[in-house]
């Protein structure tokens, strides 16, 4: 069942889609970066099972991977299939993160984003996050964001 939003639970019959927008959503990146975004590489049925993912549309256009930490909600990951860019489902996804954060009682959202991903780096900060740190995982070089809610 969808909230008011669209936004519903991802069920296990969501897993290939969940896989294909995510595929679809980050594979671009594969030149720029060097490397598979790991997103692509994480264990979508596992997530699915643990409850940590989230999907709007009909199929699947859109996804985000979310886990309730102590002190902060984690977005692990969003993913909006590029065909359905400039829609407003980033925004819609990104707008649920923080409503479930509020809903946990958690007062801030944290996620990263890869240093070469500049368009993330641009959109963020225009949405109220604030970047915290920078620093290299593995071959990954992130850029760590923060969104205090009020």
């Amino acid at each position: 069942m969808s909230g008011p939003d669209g936004i519903r639970v991802a069920v296990v019959a969501d897993v290939p889609a969940v896989k294909a927008v995510t595929d679809r959503a980050y594979g671009h990146y594969i030149p720029r970066i060097g490397v598979v975004p790991q997103p692509m590489e994480a264990d979508h049925m596992a997530n699915v099972v643990a409850g940590r993912v989230f999907v709007t549309g009909d199929p699947v256009i859109g996804l985000v991977v979310i886990e309730e930490r102590d002190d902060h909600l984690f977005l692990d990951s969003i993913a909006v299939h590029p065909e359905a860019h400039g829609r407003g489902v980033g925004r819609l996804l990104l707008e649920f993160v923080d409503a479930r954060a509020r809903a946990l009682g958690l007062a801030e959202v944290r996620l990263y984003t890869n240093a070469l991903m500049w368009e993330n780096q641009e959109i963020y900060p225009r949405l109220g996050y604030e970047a915290v740190e920078r620093r290299t995982d593995g071959p990954y070089d992130r850029v760590h964001y923060r969104k205090r809610l009020g």
